[in-house]
């Protein structure tokens, strides 16, 4: 039978895996499978020919038992309902793991943002928000940047819901410039959070990081920061990077600076001097300490687990491992970190933005940092204690337990509220 590569699927069977293992209620899993509210809106938008184009987009609040929806819009040619959802679900689990306030959420719209000029982008903005502005608000659904969109475009959204609120609504999204009251330390957020999670498993594990041997696949805003951090804080050594284009590895480690001149100059970190060049399936194969992907979904499946080749995989991307593949990572004892741990560090700080729009009291970075730390230390901890607990039934993975955990906290605020 085929893998199933169907990021919602994927939720769902591992959703139907943790209830399982907790005997769950069944009551309460037939709500946590499928989301409270999905919107499919259209949005014309007139176009630099002159002609009026129409867009497709989502948004998706698939839990609001603990808080607001919380999600980030992604503007992607390929983006689908589906995706869309299993992101609402995963921003559900992670806020909730975290121990956050929020519940989940997520947006998109279907789009080619290469192809599309700055007034373009801000119409397709602006509508999407026209679109879709009765679903959120500060207390309702905040929205944040994601795949393709910026602190720009976040700014562009808030200035038309403030229009249509008629009053300025900073708090209505996040990852804003700090300018328009942006929080410090939102922009290299998500890599640092990963970066707190990978010193305390290094810690777990005995692991020096130090001269640590470090592949990233994807060089967007989580793999490029992702490689200057690992460099910063731990010495690693950074011996492969990739874009969408393809990779590039060298044993001595490559030098950050060189390639993002290579990516400005030849728009691929594969046009790097003094390095092989590599494909980005051949990237996860390599022999490192530490393998991080941090571009998309379903790049660890079944077919390639078995030839994965280092000591922690830490997940900076959203849904990069399916569940075939975490059968086998398990059996080879390699330490795979979850996403919705490891990339909790972009909502948490979304989360310290939105504290700090509804205050009106802002912090430094130092405060937001260590804030961070305090929370992704905890979850990472969280974590730890409960394979411990489920041990006497037999192992657990980290996923696994990150669920249990995410589940148990949403499944009791429903109880309480009266859900079921």
């Amino acid at each position: 039978m085929p893998e199933e590569l169907n990021p919602f699927k994927i939720m769902q069977q591992q959703l139907e895996e943790t209830a399982d293992m907790m005997h769950l209620d069944s009551e309460a899993i037939a709500i946590l499978k499928e989301p409270m509210q999905s919107v499919t809106v259209n949005i014309p938008v007139k176009m630099r020919d002159g002609k009026t184009k129409t867009f497709t987009g989502f948004r998706v609040l698939y839990n609001n038992a603990r808080g607001p929806g919380k999600g980030g819009i992604r503007f992607h040619p390929e983006e689908s309902i589906d995706t869309v959802k299993a992101l609402a679900a995963w921003m559900t689990w992670k806020c909730s793991l975290a121990n956050i306030p929020y519940g989940g959420a997520k947006g998109g719209v279907i789009c080619d943002t290469k192809a599309m000029n700055e007034e373009e982008l801000e119409n397709l903005s602006r509508g999407y928000i026209r679109a879709v502005g009765k679903f959120i608000g500060p207390d309702i659904d905040v929205p944040a940047p994601d795949v393709y969109t910026t602190p720009q475009i976040m700014a562009w959204m808030m200035d038309e819901y403030s229009k249509m609120a008629g009053k300025n609504c900073f708090g209505v999204i996040t990852g804003k410039p700090v300018e328009m009251w942006g929080s410090e330390g939102r922009g290299d957020a998500t890599a640092m959070g990963g970066m707190y999670v990978l010193r305390e498993a290094a810690k777990a594990q005995g692991l020096n990081l130090k001269n640590a041997t470090v592949a990233i696949q994807g060089f967007g805003n989580a793999g490029n920061f992702a490689f200057q951090l690992s460099k910063k804080l731990f010495g690693c050594n950074v011996v492969a990077v990739s874009d969408s284009a393809g990779g590039v590895y060298n044993k001595q480690g490559l030098d950050y600076d060189k390639c993002i001149e290579a990516k400005q100059k030849t728009g691929s970190v594969q046009g790097y001097a003094k390095a092989d060049k590599i494909t980005n399936e051949e990237l996860l194969e390599l022999g490192v300490d530490v393998l991080i992907p941090a571009a998309i979904e379903n790049q660890v499946t079944g077919s390639n687990a078995d030839r994965i080749n280092t000591k922690i995989l830490l997940e900076l991307a959203n849904g990069p491992v399916t569940p075939q593949a975490d059968k086998i990572l398990a059996e080879k004892k390699i330490l795979d970190l979850p996403d919705f741990l490891v990339n909790s560090g972009g909502v948490i700080v979304s989360y310290f933005e939105w504290v700090q729009n509804i205050g009106g009291y802002y912090w430094t970075a130092d405060d937001v940092y260590k804030r961070l730390d305090t929370i992704m230390t905890r979850s990472f901890k969280d974590v730890v204690e409960t394979q411990k607990a489920y041990a006497k039934k037999g192992a657990m993975n980290a996923r696994t337990a990150a669920y249990v955990i995410a589940v148990d906290r949403v499944m009791k605020a429903m109880k309480y509220r009266g859900w079921y």
